[in-house]
């Protein structure tokens, strides 16, 4: 069910430093990093054995909403995620696509909730 989980951090460096070594005896490690240019909002990290799981970004600490990303298994459902979620009061955090900068196939739909937490699902394959 969950795809990815992310939240942001203080002090950016500090924080990638500290899951590097504190999630390394877990076997992960630092699979994919973002810049804030790539984004458009924060520089961010992602860990994990094969793909990326926990990210952490810059801009804030606990006072940032969460975000989590929920798994599709194709596009059609993603969009029907995004038109549901509108049609229930959820306000636009970024519309069905592709979004290169995480890699070629990853389509997602972004959505924020009444409280204002970024949820997202995903398709990570070309389906």
């Amino acid at each position: 069910m969950i795809d990815h989980i992310g939240f942001s951090v203080s002090d950016f460096a500090r924080a990638k430093e500290f899951y590097v070594r504190a999630l390394a005896p877990l076997g992960y490690r630092v699979v994919m990093e973002v810049t804030a240019e790539q984004s458009g909002y924060f520089d961010s990290a992602g860990f994990g054995a094969g793909k990326p799981e926990l990210w952490i970004s810059s801009g804030g600490g606990l006072n940032r909403p969460v975000h989590v990303a929920l798994a599709a298994n194709d596009r059609h459902t993603v969009d029907a995620f995004y038109a549901a979620a509108i049609a229930a009061g959820g306000e636009d955090n970024g519309p069905p696509g592709i979004r290169e900068h995480y890699h070629p196939n990853y389509y997602a739909a972004f959505v924020r909730d009444p409280d204002g937490h970024n949820i997202e699902v995903v398709c990570q394959t070309t389906g």
